[in-house]
């Protein structure tokens, strides 16, 4: 019997960015949060299990404006993320103010999840094709040396308020990730995009295969997540902004040919309030979405 996926949803960033749960703000044509279309396409693609990495003080928020509406549709469990929170074999994690990163953040959910999962952020919208493909191969193709990343098209992440950052994603010719790089200060001008390189303004393909940190991975990659973590405090006790990021990690595995990491292509449009402006170009999407039969008018 093959074991279904769990969705791993990284939220407990949301109330520190936005002083509470602003960002929820509705943007479907029901009252529907940017995360309620990633939770329903994530059960319509075959996820069984949602585990919601929040901050403890937010959490009757979190389950009056999401948990709450879904009901018992799908398996979910609240894990919960401070700043210091200790993780398995790491028993000196230095007191700070600033969040560990994002792999510290996957690593809280480690006691929870012993299935494959995929990994996303609360405040992006990926689409739906994004979750049937790794639904798929998180059920048929993963394994302890063999994980995915979601790709997007960066013409398809771009804000038409500001500009954004992305990492910029180096594959091989069977579609292997070789590398992330970050790109700053990306931004449309004319038919061109442009970022800030190391040497001054760079110009970047439209087709650029980019990471919005939806990524598959075998239960096994927690105990390299821990390794790598741990080192990572021991490295940078001393500097109080240093965080971990998933990428970070995955190219450690990559280059040390631990792991493997399939780029799953979506052609999906990516969604997301990177400024207050954005919102009424969002609202719009999920509109059209409905109409063309993407969504029900009313998610739950």
């Amino acid at each position: 019997m093959q074991t279904k996926p769990t969705l791993v949803i990284l939220a407990a960033g949301m109330g520190s960015r936005y002083g509470g749960l602003k960002q929820l703000d509705s943007i479907g044509p029901s009252g529907e949060v940017i995360l309620d279309y990633s939770i329903f396409d994530a059960i319509r693609a075959g996820f069984d299990k949602i585990v919601f990495v929040i901050r403890k003080e937010f959490e009757a928020d979190f389950k009056e404006k999401i948990t709450n509406k879904f009901g018992d549709k799908v398996n979910y469990v609240f894990v919960y993320q401070s700043v210091n929170t200790e993780i398995e074999g790491i028993t000196d994690l230095p007191v700070r103010e600033k969040p560990w990163g994002t792999t510290h953040a996957v690593l809280v959910s480690d006691p929870v999840v012993h299935e494959p999962f995929a990994v996303i952020n609360a405040d992006d919208y990926y689409g739906a094709d994004g979750f049937m493909q790794m639904a798929d191969y998180l059920t048929n193709e993963v394994s302890e040396e063999k994980y995915a990343m979601a790709g997007y098209i960066l013409s398809n992440t771009l804000s038409d308020t500001g500009h954004v950052n992305r990492g910029v994603c180096q594959t091989d010719d069977n579609n292997k990730l070789e590398s992330v790089v970050e790109r700053l200060k990306i931004k449309t001008e004319g038919d061109q995009l442009f970022c800030d390189g190391d040497d001054g303004r760079m110009e970047l393909s439209p087709q650029s295969i980019v990471s919005m940190n939806f990524w598959g991975f075998h239960p096994s990659v927690f105990k390299h997540m821990r390794n790598g973590f741990k080192e990572f405090v021991q490295e940078n006790r001393d500097n109080p902004t240093a965080e971990y990021f998933i990428p970070l990690i995955v190219d450690e595995l990559i280059k040390s040919k631990q792991a493997s990491v399939d780029v799953l292509i979506s052609r999906d449009r990516w969604y997301g309030v990177t400024y207050k402006e954005d919102k009424p170009a969002v609202v719009e999407a999920m509109q059209n979405l409905m109409k063309k039969g993407v969504y029900p008018e009313k998610l739950w």
